[in-house]
């Protein structure tokens, strides 16, 4: 994979903190560079983005023929909740930021579940795209709205070439029940 097909640096550089296998959730998945590269790693992957031609595409891939990834077309701005609790072992981010969807995002995990976030902070509208503040990060903002998460990586800067913010972060285990 090259170019706009390749998974984000963050997640493979990553990779060891994901749990083997299990249920993955790609989130505004656009082309579904995520989705196929967690399918390959044997996740079963829901893609959802709002672009009904994204998913279109992403449908026609053979791991989605294969039953590896799930694409859908889902408005995830809707104000209702879009995203399933307590479902996967794996939620990807990137490059996309609507603050009211944190929770479901934490809640999507499982115990144990990882959240892999990474998207511009507001240092990069002096780069270019994107510049409405509303799809721009605050300095520290999005360690805030991970919580409550356990942070395992975080970044926060020039990558790149970009200004981001990233994070990787772990819903805790469920304490062991007393005997």
């Amino acid at each position: 994979m090259t170019g706009d097909t390749a998974p984000l640096a963050w997640l493979v550089t990553h990779r060891h903190l994901l749990p083997r296998a299990g249920h993955a959730l790609d989130v505004a998945c656009g082309s579904g560079r995520h989705a196929v590269w967690l399918a390959t790693l044997g996740f079963h992957v829901l893609a959802v983005d709002r672009s009904a031609a994204a998913i279109a595409g992403l449908s026609a891939h053979p791991l989605a023929c294969a039953g590896w990834i799930d694409a859908q077309v889902r408005d995830l701005e809707t104000g209702q909740r879009v995203i399933a609790a307590d479902a996967y072992d794996v939620v990807v981010v990137t490059h996309y930021l609507h603050r009211p969807i944190f929770p479901q995002l934490v809640a999507a995990l499982r115990p144990g579940g990882v959240l892999v976030y990474e998207t511009f902070i507001a240092a990069q509208a002096a780069r270019g795209k994107p510049t409405n503040p509303d799809f721009l990060l605050r300095p520290g903002e999005l360690v805030e709205l991970v919580r409550p998460l356990a942070i395992l990586a975080e970044r926060e800067g020039d990558f790149d070439g970009r200004m981001v913010a990233s994070v990787v972060a772990q819903r805790r285990q469920a304490p062991a029940a007393a005997a």
